[in-house]
């Protein structure tokens, strides 16, 4: 299996950033870590074995990312608008060098999306305010509402990278017929803490036309060995 570490000092950041690239082709998955999590985490969690036959044959090339969550929606001694202004530029170093350093390497079309915990609420943000970039997006036992990172507050920074709350008043026609277009998956535990919020944004969804799988798993099911079931279930489609 091809595996390669890249860093640079990244100009949207302004600090050092990795990413670990996994497989030689397919659809070019971008891979967020848990909550303050690693690139190197679904290496050492035992994700890429999950996913090896769809390496080795190509179906897809994963790129993961480092977080920035300890300087963003977890950096508790700072504003929340703060925290959401270090969030928007974690999200130009992936617009900006991440998703051209991929098309370079790879020129598949295919966005993937896709994380698990803190890391689904960052796939599935970052797809909906870009329908244009992503054809999937996998979110898995994920957080959808990032008032809950807030203490409940929320400004124009928070409201608009919370998926919960820009997605119910998504009123421009074309962002929602490109919204409509991708695939969007997201499975949690029945047993999760989480559960009624994914109900919820589920519900807010549908109020839009926005077509989507919702999976419900039995009991807690928020862990990696859920996970790489998860992932390797809903990775192709939404069976």
């Amino acid at each position: 299996m091809h595996r390669e570490h890249q860093r640079w000092r990244s100009p949207a950041l302004g600090r050092e950033m990795d990413l670990l690239i996994f497989g030689h082709g397919g659809a070019r998955v971008l891979v967020f870590p848990t909550s303050m999590g690693r690139f190197f985490e679904w290496e050492d969690r035992g994700m890429m074995r999950a996913l090896g036959e769809h390496l080795e044959k190509g179906w897809l090339q994963l790129y993961c990312v480092d977080s920035v969550d300890s300087e963003s929606w977890y950096a508790k001694h700072i504003h929340p608008a703060e925290r959401a202004r270090r969030h928007e530029a974690y999200e130009r170093y992936l617009l900006d060098e991440v998703l051209p350093l991929s098309m370079h390497r790879n020129p598949n079309p295919f966005l993937i999306t896709t994380g698990a915990s803190f890391g689904a609420y960052h796939a599935m943000s970052f797809a909906l305010r870009h329908p244009g970039t992503t054809g999937r997006v996998l979110g898995m036992s994920g957080l959808y509402d990032i008032k809950e990172q807030t203490e409940g507050y929320s400004d124009d920074s928070v409201y608009f990278n919370n998926p919960a709350d820009f997605i119910t008043n998504e009123h421009d026609e074309g962002r929602l017929a490109a919204i409509r277009r991708m695939d969007i998956i997201f499975a949690i535990g029945r047993d999760d803490s989480m559960h009624w919020t994914n109900e919820r944004f589920s519900q807010a969804l549908w109020q839009k036309g926005i077509p989507h799988a919702f999976r419900v798993w039995d009991g807690w099911a928020h862990d990696w060995p859920w996970w790489e079931r998860m992932v390797r279930t809903y990775i192709g489609g939404s069976d």
